[in-house]
């Protein structure tokens, strides 16, 4: 590829590039709609490394986008799976607590459950025993019914056959090199492009600061890893997570089953030192290094968001003992010798806020009328992607005017 055209370039082969180009070409079926992607197949970073936990909309505050389209977005992902026929594990989930310390936060998490019309239910610790047997929670739990569990790579790959079904280019093996007049560059040639939309995840930042976006954003990259189980299938009969420390997006050490029933640990929360360090030095980026360590140190100098008791829990659980005492609070029967096997470690394109010194809790974008930029599309941004994409879009005409001739 020498030269190429789109009324739309979508950056960023993940589910939310997907479902972005998918509704570029549902709302403008005559435009030329691309998808680019680095990597030589799709769904390679967040979304192919996603836990598949198709979340219920409980643990958000209602003023949020994650509150505005979980329950939407888990509802349309279930019923895509059932027509699709895809794996889907309906489990549910039970949400414990460790102490009577805990028992007001979870009273908060079923606040905001009612007020964002998620069906969550209150039960005793008899009652969760008898959803989960190896349940183990203090006076009380939470239980969502509609939690569920996918295989998101074939999710992603059917949304892909979606794409090639109704003309939107795919093109992997095509890295983003930067901004040009009237387009982009990229490794395999130049693009004439009517409209950008970046999805681009832990580049998303580097690549809007290219448009004049970002300004007082940066990507920190977060380690998530799982243990696997060698229990076998229907050891566990639902997902079982603690209560979180809503003063950060992170949602703790759980239980989760996948798709199939098999059973995992995780995740971890582990700073990481460049943005795809999954596996010692693979991927080693000596600038992305001395970026991210500056912006850790200064960090770790301020303790800002209680970083620096962040940063050390979550090392600790690059020891496989720690993390399964850490599933044994919530279960009974964890045992160390069936936690052996570490999954495929996913990095979370987590956003921060340079100028306020926090971590951003929402989805985050900015735009204008050339190009739009996803900043913050972390957890639950898989099971949002549906509704979350419409609404983006949304913004992209409000942006333009309204007009299919000027977006084009």
């Amino acid at each position: 590829m020498t030269q190429a055209k789109a009324d739309f370039l979508v950056i960023g082969g993940g589910i939310i590039g997907v479902t972005l180009a998918l509704e570029a070409k549902r709302r403008f079926p005559d435009a030329a709609v691309a998808l680019i992607e680095k990597e030589d197949a799709f769904g390679e970073h967040a979304s192919g490394r996603n836990s598949g936990v198709l979340h219920a909309g409980f643990y958000y505050g209602a003023d949020s986008l994650k509150a505005r389209f979980t329950r939407e977005g888990n509802r349309r992902l279930t019923e895509y799976c059932l027509e699709r026929d895809l794996p889907i594990n309906r489990c549910g989930k039970l949400v414990v607590t460790k102490g009577p310390d805990e028992l007001a936060s979870l009273d908060e998490l079923l606040r905001r459950g009612r007020i964002n019309g998620v069906d969550v239910q209150e039960v005793s610790s008899e009652d969760a025993r008898e959803i989960e047997p190896r349940a183990k929670t203090c006076e009380r739990a939470l239980y969502s019914p509609s939690t569920a569990s996918v295989d998101p790579r074939r999710v992603l790959d059917a949304l892909l056959d979606d794409a090639r079904t109704c003309g939107i280019g795919l093109f992997p093996s095509t890295a983003y090199l930067g901004p040009r007049d009237g387009g982009v560059r990229t490794s395999r040639g130049d693009w004439s492009v009517g409209y950008i939309i970046n999805a681009a995840g832990l580049y998303a930042d580097r690549v809007a600061k290219d448009f004049g976006f970002a300004q007082t954003y940066a990507i920190i990259p977060f380690k998530g890893l799982y243990l696997y189980s060698d229990e076998p299938v229907g050891a566990l009969k639902t997902n079982i997570y603690p209560v979180p420390d809503l003063r950060n997006p992170f949602l703790g050490v759980h239980f989760t089953l996948t798709a199939s029933g098999k059973m995992k640990i995780g995740p971890t929360a582990i700073p990481a030192f460049w943005r795809e360090h999954y596996h010692g030095l693979k991927n080693f980026n000596l600038r992305e290094l001395g970026e991210v360590l500056l912006q850790e140190a200064g960090l770790l100098l301020r303790d800002d968001f209680g970083f620096r008791g962040l940063a050390v829990e979550e090392l600790s659980k690059y020891f496989k003992r720690r993390m399964v005492r850490l599933a044994g609070e919530m279960a009974s029967g964890v045992e160390p010798k069936h936690y052996r096997t570490w999954g495929a470690p996913g990095i979370r394109a987590q956003l921060f806020d340079t100028r306020e010194r926090k971590l951003e809790m929402d989805f985050r974008f900015e735009g204008d009328d050339r190009s739009f930029h996803v900043l913050n599309a972390v957890s639950p941004a898989f099971t949002c992607s549906m509704p979350f994409a419409e609404y983006l879009f949304d913004q992209i005409v409000a942006m333009t005017g309204a007009s299919a001739s000027r977006l084009r």
